[in-house]
């Protein structure tokens, strides 16, 4: 009897190959967020959000944000977490900025300030990865500590008369553009190239996915950790110094807020990838969205109150959307 050949199996689809409509939103939920809101205030004032000053005066405001946030984010990759960013980054410009008054070359009043915000960072480090200490705790600490080193520092008062050649690194405008976007492009590009080809980038991710994991694979968990924080630091440092600049003055709370935006803007970066992990551009969508939001509610004459009340909202809606992710993958 002849036999008759079987029909050719096919796979049935499965989730991954469809594409749908609320997949691609789930997707990039986000970034169509940054979107709307940039259409929705350019149709509300058009004349004044779309205007090149404008759109010029938001990149300004984020820059330092952003560099700050980018912070967050290596720590946030090896799953940790950095209360202290902000006050490290207050910390780092006040101590610039006092050294200098008192007669200190910028170079090393700039120098000063990095190993500063180093330090800080050091002792974020052994505290977590060394002393297993949890993070929210230690940073918690480190903030009421450094947020004290501030006031010391600036006596309480605000610090004015730094040269003027200092305050071009914050005031420059190469090509009509404030000069802190050029540093937060370099800083955020850096921190990226670490995350993505570097040894170290790829062992703050190993970590991040599972420390345990991690360690039986031969990573040095207590290392990586310990240079997560130390990075920080520094990189906060980078943009307290930055501020200060922009700002030609220095004083014990001047870079406080970032860290609650600088949180928010990571958790929303969370958001773009499946995995949930937290990545330098997804957290530069997330900047973004908070810079756009933030002067786009200035230019309609919403109150800082209420704009406080829409970045708690933010965080949480962040930090759902992120959960959910991770769980569904």
């Amino acid at each position: 009897m002849a036999q008759t050949e079987a029909p050719p199996v096919v796979a049935p689809a499965t989730p991954s190959d469809r594409t749908s409509f609320t997949a691609l939103l789930w997707q990039g939920g986000t970034l169509l967020a940054l979107v709307v809101l940039v259409i929705l205030f350019g149709a509300l004032q058009p004349d004044a959000f779309l205007s090149f000053g404008n759109v010029r005066n938001i990149l300004a405001q984020i820059a330092i944000l952003a560099i700050i946030a980018s912070a967050q984010t290596v720590v946030m990759v090896v799953g940790d977490f950095d209360l202290s960013v902000g006050v490290t980054a207050t910390l780092a410009g006040a101590t610039a900025a006092a050294l200098m008054i008192d007669g200190w070359s910028i170079p090393l009043a700039i120098v000063a300030a990095l190993v500063v915000g180093t330090l800080v960072g050091v002792v974020n480090g052994i505290l977590v990865a060394y002393m297993n200490l949890s993070a929210f705790v230690a940073t918690l600490a480190t903030l009421t500590s450094v947020g004290g080193l501030a006031f010391i520092v600036t006596d309480g008062t605000t610090l004015f008369g730094m040269p003027e050649s200092f305050e071009v690194i914050g005031q420059g405008r190469p090509l009509g553009l404030p000069l802190p976007i050029f540093f937060a492009v370099i800083v955020c590009v850096v921190v990226w190239l670490v995350l993505k080809f570097t040894t170290i980038g790829r062992r703050w991710y190993a970590v991040g996915g599972s420390a345990e994991v991690a360690r039986l694979s031969g990573v040095n968990v207590r290392l990586a950790r310990f240079l997560a924080f130390t990075v920080a630091g520094f990189v906060s440092a980078i943009g307290g110094i930055i501020l200060v600049s922009r700002l030609a003055s220095a004083s014990a709370t001047s870079a406080n807020n970032y860290m609650l935006l600088a949180v928010a803007a990571v958790f929303l970066g969370m958001t773009v990838l499946r995995s949930g992990a937290a990545n330098v551009g997804g957290t530069l969508v997330g900047v973004g969205i908070i810079g756009v939001m933030s002067n786009g509610l200035n230019i309609v004459g919403v109150s800082a109150y209420f704009q406080q009340v829409f970045t708690g909202l933010i965080i949480i809606a962040a930090v759902t959307l992120s959960a959910l992710k991770s769980r569904s993958h």
